[in-house]
């Protein structure tokens, strides 16, 4: 194995309150809808694409304006999250610092650009992260997000660590091994490989 790579949402941290904070606050101050978001929908959410996302809580929205309303959301996501960060589940910090003293750790998220920027400062991470990649940079599925990033760092044999279908289902597309965060959003049936608490990872690779 060459390299660690985490999804965030689910794995690493929970951030679902602030999110549906701000969101809440741009769909109120930015459009005329009666809608509004709870931690709840959001778990149900993350994982998807921001596209995906922005089709499903404003169904029927013309395009142009559905872009404008999910690009102003995501952007006043970030700004708040600076302040109000999401919660790190137990142990993260912790076995990130440990891992990264044997591996070479990474991100691959399908958020918007600057969420995993914010997530790293906010655990005091950024010495301990070796690079991260978006669907908001790529524009593409992540298994394909994932090729890219073990592309650029020249990695052959990684594992991703995720807590959703689609986490799986993209690791299966880019040929690496899956290991499932039970304790996060998803329920992935199939998978062989599984931790209970982050900290879990210490004793499967150190």
């Amino acid at each position: 194995m060459d390299g660690i790579i985490f999804d965030i949402d689910g794995t690493l941290w929970d951030s679902t309150d602030p999110v549906a904070a701000s969101w809440n606050q741009a769909i109120r101050e930015n459009s005329s809808l009666d809608l509004t978001i709870d931690a709840g929908t959001l778990s149900g959410l993350f994982g998807k694409t921001m596209t995906e996302i922005g089709n499903i809580l404003f169904p029927g929205m013309p395009e142009e304006e559905k872009e404008r309303l999910l690009t102003i959301c995501m952007e006043q996501e970030n700004l708040y999250l600076e302040d109000h960060p999401g919660i790190f589940y137990n142990g993260v910090i912790e076995t990130i610092k440990k891992l990264a003293e044997k591996y070479p750790l990474f991100i691959v998220s399908n958020c918007q650009c600057g969420y995993i920027e914010v997530t790293v400062r906010s655990g005091g991470l950024e010495s301990y992260i070796r690079d991260h990649l978006c669907f908001g940079e790529t524009q593409v599925p992540k298994g394909q997000t994932l090729r890219m990033l073990m592309d650029r760092n020249g990695l052959k044999d990684p594992v991703y660590v995720g807590d959703t279908q689609g986490d799986a289902d993209a690791c299966r597309e880019a040929g690496i091994p899956f290991i499932f965060a039970e304790y996060g959003f998803g329920d992935v049936p199939d998978a062989e490989r599984r931790i209970r608490s982050f900290s879990d990872l210490c004793g499967m690779f150190l």
